[in-house]
């Protein structure tokens, strides 16, 4: 039997710097100082829902919309202007997978500035020979217009955007350009890195354009399992990257709200999060593991009984270097792609008919007769 990966909790284990700061109580009242009129009249609905949903999690722990320890540290970051949207925005990220109820923009869309990466991390896609060769047809770097374009499309209707996917990020060309053109149009922008490729330019260009989350892909506690999981990957070089973005924030941008996070998947029974804590909490704001999920081959995996829909229809859309849209990163090699936003927009796409008759087909319950869904455990 399968294993069933719910995507909406997907952190394993989490570890937050000050978590006695993190009162879920006060967010209530705090709330109702910050409605204003504007928001009443366009979203009253969910702000009754939410602080609804917020009450109810004082006496019970059914709630729906669940204000996890790191949701209300990227809460507590903001300014109080972004405080509500944020919460709202959160509201469609988490409850409207639940209730398969279809936002007309992906509550967060996820970007791939470059599908190329230095790494071949034992439980990634990245491990596929015919994925992983420039012949392959899979790897290149998204052009700055193409980023552009989506941007501009998104801008004011998502406001959760991930740097992320099949590659490492920093390896673009244009990564510089990019983090100076999204400055400030989103309440919620994040970036995944190795860090192996962090330097003095590329941490001021993360730092002066207040981006929301960094997240350090690790792990491991030591050099020898580092290298293990992160093949090609160098702990030391990892290490002093992270040290120098360090000293470079406190130093010229002492005012920053930047989160950080070093997150592993918790491959094997010997990765300890106690461990893992003791040996990077001091460098960062968060240490976590989130759930392994087999998605580095799932096209050779054994098809399931597995008939859930998917959350991620519902949640994000990811869009590939080259443009091509696609409903997960699971899917590497792109059948389920749904269209190119070099050819249409992010709206049109997200509810196109190709994307609005997969998710049709889930929740008819014959995800079991589509490829790769039928061998994927993410619900």
């Amino acid at each position: 039997m399968a294993v069933i990966y719910q995507k909406n909790n997907s952190f394993t284990k989490l570890n937050i710097k000050n978590n006695e700061n993190l009162k879920y109580e006060s967010i209530n009242d705090e709330i109702k100082n910050f409605i204003t009129e504007e928001l009443k009249t366009n979203n009253n609905e969910i702000l009754n829902k939410i602080l609804s949903e917020i009450k109810n999690k004082e006496t019970s722990d059914n709630s729906k919309f669940n204000l996890t320890k790191n949701v209300i540290a990227e809460y507590q970051c903001l300014n109080d202007e972004n405080k509500i949207n944020y919460l709202i925005n959160r509201y469609k990220y988490e409850v409207y997978p639940k209730e398969k109820i279809l936002n007309e923009y992906p509550p967060l869309v996820q970007i791939e500035p470059t599908s190329m990466c230095n790494y071949r991390c034992i439980f990634c896609y990245q491990t596929d020979d015919v994925f992983n060769k420039k012949k392959s047809g899979h790897m290149g770097h998204m052009k700055f217009d193409l980023y552009k374009k989506i941007i501009d499309e998104i801008e004011n209707n998502v406001q959760f955007v991930t740097l992320a996917s099949r590659g490492e990020p920093l390896m673009s060309p244009d990564f510089a350009k990019m983090m100076d053109y999204s400055k400030d149009k989103f309440i919620n922008f994040k970036i995944n890195t190795n860090a192996s490729m962090l330097n003095e330019s590329k941490i001021h260009s993360i730092l002066k354009n207040n981006i929301s989350t960094l997240v350090f892909s690790a792990d491991a506690a030591d050099g020898e399992s580092y290298k293990k999981y992160r093949v090609n990957g160098n702990l030391e070089k990892v290490l002093n990257n992270i040290r120098l973005f360090n000293t470079i924030k406190n130093k010229d941008y002492p005012e920053s709200r930047i989160i950080t996070r070093v997150s592993g998947v918790k491959y094997s029974e010997e990765q300890d999060l106690n461990e893992m804590q003791d040996f990077w909490g001091e460098l960062v704001d968060q240490v976590a593991f989130v759930n392994y999920l087999p998605w580095e081959n799932v096209y050779n995996t054994d098809k399931n009984e597995i008939l859930t829909p998917c959350s991620d229809l519902w949640r994000r859309m990811f869009v590939w270097w080259d443009g091509k849209a696609n409903p997960c990163d699971v899917d590497y090699k792109s059948e389920l792609s749904v269209g190119n936003a070099n050819e249409y927009t992010v709206k049109e796409l997200w509810n196109s008919e190709n994307y609005n008759n997969l998710r049709l087909m889930h929740l008819n319950k014959l995800r079991n007769k589509q490829s790769p869904c039928n061998k994927c455990s993410l619900i």
